[in-house]
């Protein structure tokens, strides 16, 4: 098979990220946990570094003072020894389970924390030889190189540097008492672990961002297989509805936008709801700038009250109006006379002086061909929707 990896210039879909998290792929270092449980040690050691090694010294010289029973009787040797590993284990279990709350804290801290049987399941591709060679010779391979190199040479310079700096200390410890030698021990030993933590904390620095780089450009796709992943999703039954669901929504929100900009608001009154708009300096018919029924229709009437629009009730008017004219567009020809009549009522009462009745209020009458029930079916066989 071909090598494609020059093809992929494309950044992963969250659908891909998606499948490959599903498969247990994600961006790991692994000298993140390690700086992580060395940090921790160096914490717990500092804290409690003296109170451990004085009561190590007291577990290791009990363990060379031996009764004369136990002399007597060397079956009680193995409860004494039990005694003395069980003393031990207790002594170091705070710092192994904080070690490993933190290596695990860690570990989920570059990629998140997931559990995939997929990537504990027997994968004979990995048999591949070729493949095999690859990971041997490849890029990664030489990043992991250049990794251990750097380990090693920073690892082996702090050792250097504390035996030529400590080394009459280190010769002098054969000399001295067993609790003051432990606890000079002690502090030696923390000091270097302070170093090799310095040292493990600068590498997973580099290291994290290269996984991070590093994964995210596995995870790359060519453009075809974006055009693939796109047919499919929009083929899948329940994304395509999604998607006319979300259009509707913003089809909805834009319309309801436009409703402080109508002139008058002509309903049903409760089913139906339409916005009309109309310039007088214009020659143009007027405009449809919203409509809709039921829950559509209950907000365009709450949209209408709050920006003062006047709300005239024409059920005939408001369902010609609404199965006959698309959103921006003029309204019919057949439907101008009615339309007027209420424009003209809905202007005059913003003109309304002191002592002046208003103008009466119009009963407007359709054409027989602008007639429709609430579903939209013609009541006259002349009646067609535009």
């Amino acid at each position: 098979m071909a090598d494609d990896s020059g093809d992929r210039t494309e950044d992963p879909t969250a659908r891909r990220l998606k499948r490959a998290r599903e498969d247990g792929q994600v961006a790991r270092s692994g000298e993140l946990p390690a700086a992580a449980v060395m940090i921790c040690s160096v914490l717990m050691l500092l804290m409690m570094g003296e109170a451990w090694f004085k009561q190590l010294s007291v577990y290791f010289g009990a363990g060379f003072t031996f009764d004369r029973k136990l002399l007597e009787s060397p079956m009680l040797l193995p409860a004494a020894f039990g005694s003395q590993l069980l003393h031990g284990l207790l002594l170091v279990l705070p710092l192994m389970l904080v070690t490993m709350v933190v290596a695990i804290l860690a570990s989920g801290a570059t990629g998140g924390f997931l559990f995939s049987l997929k990537s504990i399941l027997p994968d004979f591709s990995k048999l591949n030889p070729i493949s095999g060679m690859k990971k041997i010779v490849g890029a990664n391979a030489a990043i992991e190189l250049l990794k251990s190199i750097l380990k090693m040479v920073l690892i082996g310079t702090v050792l250097v540097n504390m035996l030529s700096n400590h080394f009459t200390e280190l010769i002098s410890l054969g000399s001295m008492a067993l609790e003051p030698a432990l606890a000079k021990a002690g502090s030696l030993i923390s000091e270097s672990v302070m170093w090799l933590t310095l040292c493990l904390v600068l590498i997973a620095m580099i290291d994290v961002p290269y996984q991070k780089y590093s994964f995210m450009k596995r995870m790359r796709m060519t453009k075809q297989e974006i055009k693939d992943e796109h047919k499919d999703m929009e083929g899948r039954p329940e994304v395509k509805a999604q998607i006319r669901r979300r259009q509707r929504e913003v089809a909805t929100a834009r319309m309801m936008q436009k409703v402080k900009e109508a002139d008058v608001i002509i309903t049903n009154p409760e089913h139906f709801a339409v916005a009309l708009s109309y310039d007088p300096t214009s020659d143009g018919a007027p405009l449809l700038l919203a409509k809709g029924v039921d829950h559509t229709a209950a907000r365009i009437r709450e949209e209408g009250k709050a920006h003062s629009i006047e709300i005239f009730a024409a059920p005939e008017l408001a369902r010609a109006l609404y199965f006959t004219t698309e959103l921006d567009q003029p309204i019919p020809e057949a439907l101008y006379f009615a339309v007027a009549q209420v424009i003209a009522y809905v202007f005059s009462l913003a003109q309304v002086q002191p002592g002046v009745d208003p103008m009466k209020r119009p009963a407007p009458k359709l054409p027989a061909s602008m007639l429709f029930d609430t579903n939209g079916k013609p009541l006259h066989p002349e009646a067609v929707p535009a």
